[in-house]
């Protein structure tokens, strides 16, 4: 479909003049004002918009401004005299793409549409790229690798095997590869291997016909063909039986399969997207994991780092789910204070990204202000992280900071002072009976 352009002009030689001359190549709107193009703006998508700069009523740096300030708004390009080219430079500073003067040179109107419609497909990319990514947090160099890695594969067929401790979110990189690809119109199909017996996985993936099996009364559609098209994301792959293994590999090598209990052979169009948080080439050489299967999936292997490997990402994560916990459940929490995301950063988290997110909304949940602070930390991430710090420390709930030895458990100690006090390192001071100065070295010290 040619792109729209909307031309806005009072002189009708004007609009007439220019839709005859860029009618061969765009589609063409016409308004004879300001008025009546925003009306046409809001029925038709609209690419770009060539309007006059001085018209009755809204004159074009009004329309300007207020139509700039849309999402995903066309481009606009001033049309002015020679005269008030200084009024439209200023249309350039709240929004419009660039300006030419009357009478219009047809090649420098005809060269700077087509730039514009190049910066359109860039912009509109970069929202498509960050729409996708939108669930993918952190900006570290690793996670910018893996990004990377994502939109150079996900417009492919390849397969792809995601490898990470669990918690590590590879759904979530499974379903940006589906939504970077051209398969994005199409079905994004999850199976999770782990929870089902090896009979209940095979009717999932492939169905079954009627009367295959005790309990199939009809035909059941599987998997494949519910995402024929579209991507098929297989999690926890190593968790399947070796007889499944050989079906599974026999529809990566031919695009087909048959039903459970049936003799047709339905061809598929799927692209796989697997993970694991097993070592795959271990249960290879265990005998666990067919090597053949093993190959076919680990065509591209993306591999999540757990969060203790990218701390710098862990301020970014918790206030993005902040917001996420605090709109869920109507809570108006804003933020977290600067020593609890401190502590929080320099926690292990072994559960990872899920541990993170549950973590938050538990906070949120029992929050009585609009600030998190240490105290809001939950008890087990604090004893956890006194266990740290201080191998040593007791397993137990610690008793109050006042009856405890500084010298026996130092960053224990310092760690729920802190937390009694809300973060207040002037009251944790005073009831560790050390001074400030000394609490913000023992801080550095002990990296809190």
């Amino acid at each position: 479909m040619k792109p729209c352009i909307l031309v806005i002009d009072d002189e009708r030689n004007t609009r007439e003049g220019l839709s005859e001359a860029l009618a061969d190549d765009y589609q063409i709107l016409l308004a004879e004002d300001a008025k009546h193009g925003l009306d046409l703006l809001k029925k038709h998508h609209v690419d770009m918009v060539l309007t006059d700069l001085r018209m009755p009523g809204m004159d074009g740096m009004e329309f300007t401004k207020m139509v700039s300030s849309w999402d995903d708004a066309p481009l606009i390009i001033m049309l002015t005299a020679y005269g008030s080219v200084q009024t439209a430079m200023e249309a350039m500073k709240v929004g419009a793409y660039d300006y030419l003067t009357k009478p219009v040179n047809l090649a420098t109107l005809d060269e700077m549409l087509h730039r514009g419609m190049e910066t359109l497909a860039q912009r509109r990319q970069t929202t498509a790229d960050n729409d996708a990514m939108g669930d993918i947090i952190g900006e570290s160099k690793t996670m910018q690798a893996i990004k990377d890695a994502i939109r150079q594969v996900a417009d492919t067929r390849t397969t792809v095997l995601l490898t990470g401790e669990s918690g590590t979110g590879k759904e979530v990189f499974a379903q940006a590869i589906h939504r970077l690809s051209s398969r994005a119109a199409h079905p994004f199909v999850a199976v999770h291997c782990a929870a089902l017996n090896e009979n209940l996985l095979e009717s999932e993936l492939f169905g079954h016909e009627r009367g295959a099996f005790t309990g199939a009364v009809e035909r059941a559609i599987g998997r494949f063909e519910s995402a024929d098209g579209g991507t098929l994301f297989l999690d926890e792959i190593g968790e399947i039986t070796l007889s499944t293994q050989v079906k599974l590999l026999r529809v990566l090598e031919t695009r087909s399969f048959e039903r459970v209990g049936g003799k047709e052979t339905i061809q598929t169009d799927v692209r796989i997207v697997a993970a694991t948080n097993r070592d795959l080439k271990a249960m290879v050489a265990a005998g666990t994991f067919r090597e053949d299967l093993f190959f076919r999936l680990n065509v591209v292997n993306i591999v999540l780092p757990p969060l203790r490997e990218r701390k710098e990402d862990i301020p970014l994560l918790l206030n993005h789910y902040l917001k996420r916990a605090s709109t869920d459940n109507g809570k108006p929490v804003r933020e977290f204070s600067a020593e609890a995301i401190e502590v929080l950063t320099s926690y292990a988290w072994p559960g990872n990204i899920r541990e993170l997110r549950n973590c938050v909304e538990s906070m949120v949940v029992f929050a009585r202000g609009g600030i998190l602070t240490l105290g809001d930390i939950p008890q087990n991430i604090r004893q956890e992280l006194s266990r740290q710090f201080d191998p040593d420390a007791p397993q137990e709930p610690a008793a109050p900071a006042e009856v405890l030895d500084i010298k026996a458990n130092e960053k224990n100690l310092i760690l729920q002072a802190l937390a009694e006090c809300h973060g207040n390192r002037s009251q944790a001071a005073q009831k560790l009976k050390i001074s400030r100065r000394t609490l913000h070295r023992k801080l550095n010290e002990y990296g809190l």
